[in-house]
């Protein structure tokens, strides 16, 4: 038969029991939130830091998809995955991206990443490269972007657009440039001016130089004419 002293005994047993995986639960919960801490301390650096980081797309919610970094939840709003629009978001599961974090927020534990804004850098630096390529003087092609009434938006490939000026389109007189233009048509341009970052374009001058070229061709002298008078032809008509 079970005495008090022996229910005391199992009682006490049980209790030291229970305080040791109390114990034990609590060390697992400090190491975990430790290296949740460390995880954080090193996102918020790479945050701080700009850096560009590669992951895997490993899931989607309403909205976005979802990205771990250091083990953290991230997620990529629809918005920052392209420049493109993205409409179907299954199409990115799986997929490695290069983001970098926009937002980082330990307290609420929100991590937002975008894909775009370096997408978006890497765009400028190649419109800037081609911006700084184009001189005064060059003959271009492009094709009518937009129709303005005070001139017309050629793009020039790579992004990077100049305007052709209502008064630079024809040696004809125009009111509105799509008396002679419409969206989409191909031009042959000349660069006539680059400043601020701003290029403007003539299809005028370009007939002018073209103009100028067949006139000199035309009208050119040959370097040394070939002399066709005789002797004879010289002496025939001198009186003596």
């Amino acid at each position: 038969m079970e005495t008090m002293d022996d229910y005391k005994k199992e009682l006490d047993e049980s209790l030291k029991k229970l305080d040791g995986e109390d114990v034990m639960e609590g060390k697992v919960e400090d190491e975990e939130s430790a290296e949740e801490n460390l995880a954080w301390a090193h996102v918020h650096e790479l945050y701080k830091n700009r850096e560009e980081i590669k992951v895997k797309v490993g899931g989607m919610v309403n909205g976005g998809l979802i990205a771990y970094i250091e083990n953290i939840r991230g997620f990529i709003p629809a918005s920052q995955i392209s420049l493109d629009f993205v409409e179907n978001l299954e199409e990115w599961l799986g997929k490695d991206l290069t983001v970098r974090i926009i937002t980082c927020d330990s307290a609420r534990k929100k991590l937002v990443l975008s894909a775009k804004t370096i997408l978006k850098e890497k765009e400028e630096k190649e419109k800037e490269r081609k911006r700084s390529s184009i001189e005064k003087g060059m003959v271009l092609e492009g094709k009518v972007e937009t129709i303005q009434p005070y001139g017309a938006f050629i793009d020039l490939g790579d992004g990077v657009s100049g305007l052709l000026h209502v008064s630079q389109i024809s040696e004809k007189r125009i009111k509105t440039p799509d008396e002679v233009l419409h969206v989409g048509d191909t031009v042959k341009v000349k660069v006539i001016k680059t400043e601020d970052r701003k290029i403007s374009l003539s299809i005028r001058a370009l007939q002018a130089d073209e103009e100028r070229a067949e006139a000199e061709e035309i009208y050119k002298l040959p370097e040394s004419a070939p002399v066709t008078t005789s002797l004879g032809d010289l002496l025939k008509n001198i009186k003596l």
